[in-house]
């Protein structure tokens, strides 16, 4: 075989192996697509780093908390107003150190203390017509508003004050009423009921009708007043019979 027979066969087959070569890899408008979701995928994640950074930052995150919420050993602590859109559960509620704390809402604040079977056991209503509790309410001390009156009300049940070492109400500057639809009673068992002030007025008392005649029976007493203060009844008749039974004083 001549040196012109080897070349030409030799580009023979080059040829042939390169009508069968296949170009790997994305052109055209496909490439230019690609190109572009890549672009927007950076731009996306840009956007969304800038927005968590930009939350973070609104919301206070620290690693103690957010905002005005604290996570401490001893729960969690709110400082400064909060709002709550969904019910509240808590085993202790507090405010700080000689800092008072307040419980708002547009309509009613409700207060629900539950056993461990998730009872209510009592509920505190908190509105417009005022502090409504349910059963026994324990306190300390129970003052209104300054310049405002304060009223204890019971409408359909009644209403007692019961204290192991004493009950005192005062009304500095106003005056003080006790109304109720059937009886008033003020009850002492160890103790005296003292009555103390310049006048002490007993109104729409009802008038009996003494009667002379030894065989009627007499319904008619006069009240009568020792001078240490102590009250009793005596028997009434034409005259004041107070003297007569003045030995119950002694």
């Amino acid at each position: 075989m001549t040196q012109e027979q080897y070349l030409t066969q030799r580009n023979n087959i080059q040829t042939s192996e390169n009508q069968y070569v296949y170009k790997v890899g994305i052109y055209g408008w496909r490439k230019r697509c690609l190109y572009f979701f890549v672009l927007l995928l950076m731009i996306l994640l840009l956007v969304n780093l800038a927005l968590t950074i930009w939350i973070l930052k609104v919301m206070n995150f620290t690693k103690d908390g957010m905002g005005h919420l604290r996570i401490t050993d001893k729960g969690l602590r709110l400082e400064g107003p909060s709002e709550f859109l969904q019910p509240l559960y808590a085993k202790e509620i507090r405010s700080k150190a000689d800092s008072s704390l307040y419980l708002q809402s547009s309509r009613n604040v409700t207060v629900s203390i539950r056993n461990s079977q998730d009872q209510i056991v009592t509920q505190l209503n908190t509105g417009a017509e005022g502090a409504v509790f349910e059963r026994s309410l324990e306190t300390p001390h129970i003052r209104a508003e300054p310049f405002k009156g304060l009223r204890l009300e019971s409408p359909t049940r009644s209403l007692i004050l019961e204290a192991p070492k004493g009950v005192e109400i005062q009304a500095e500057a106003g005056n003080m009423q006790a109304t109720c639809r059937t009886e008033l009673k003020l009850e002492s068992e160890d103790g005296e009921i003292s009555l103390e002030a310049g006048k002490i007025k007993l109104l729409r008392l009802p008038m009996g009708l003494y009667t002379s005649s030894p065989s009627a029976r007499q319904n008619v007493f006069e009240v009568c007043v020792c001078p240490n203060g102590k009250l009793f009844l005596s028997q009434a008749g034409v005259g004041s019979t107070c003297q007569i039974n003045s030995n119950v004083c002694l």
